[in-house]
């Protein structure tokens, strides 16, 4: 595999089986991904984003395909590997934020750190990092019904960048924001990317998507264009 390639997806497909109806969510899609890249996925709904980002992202596994990530071919991995995957390598964010409710954000970004066996002096100054990189250290001990959508969603990024994930995953992460707000996510995962995080976001935002690297437009479960912006 090359060096500069993080993730490398080969002929993927994804068909889900609902009743007597089979639904082809991925057709065959080939896609590499390289270290340190800032690409945007588009599409309408139903044309396969969220499928996969699901892949990517080792949610799900393809039913038909090779996914390798950092060279590896991830079929060959169980269910601990993956897990432990998801956890250490990879920083997930989502439209809705996921954030435990009843939690303060200093607990929010503790959760993925507590799973990967941190100690407590070593969370500790992490969490306080990871809130101060998006702005919120006077937020931590603030509970989600207390902060703005905006501020939500920056303390999902705090939590998503825990565990020094080398790709960031992100879902529709404006898609609950006003635009003011959705500028502000937009910044931070360009700082991330400059620092050397590979970054993918699925967006209906062109705004969002022109700020990529790279635009992949999926229609019906294949990739339909590819499109490099200029930076």
């Amino acid at each position: 595999m090359d060096n500069g390639k993080l993730i490398s997806l080969k002929k993927i497909t994804k068909t889900y089986q609902t009743g007597r109806i089979e639904v082809k969510a991925l057709r065959g899609v080939d896609l590499d991904i390289n270290k340190g890249e800032f690409l945007a996925i588009i599409g309408p709904s139903g044309s396969g984003k969220s499928t996969l980002m699901n892949i990517i992202g080792c949610l799900d596994i393809p039913t038909s395909g090779k996914y390798y990530l950092d060279g590896q071919p991830v079929e060959d991995m169980n269910i601990h590997k993956l897990a432990s995957i998801r956890n250490k390598k990879i920083g997930f964010i989502f439209q809705n934020f996921n954030l435990l409710t009843y939690a303060t954000a200093y607990e929010n970004v503790e959760m993925p750190l507590i799973f990967a066996g941190k100690p407590g002096r070593i969370r500790k100054e992490k969490i306080m990092e990871c809130l101060s990189s998006v702005g919120l250290a006077d937020r931590a001990e603030h509970k989600p019904t207390e902060l703005s959508g905006g501020e939500m969603q920056r303390v999902a990024i705090a939590r998503a960048l825990a565990n020094d994930p080398e790709i960031i995953l992100a879902d529709e992460p404006t898609g609950n924001l006003d635009s003011r707000s959705g500028g502000e996510i937009i910044d931070l995962f360009e700082k991330l990317n400059q620092a050397g995080r590979s970054v993918v976001t699925i967006t209906h935002d062109m705004n969002i998507a022109s700020r990529c690297h790279r635009i992949i437009r999926l229609k019906d479960g294949l990739i339909e264009s590819e499109k490099n912006n200029h930076q």
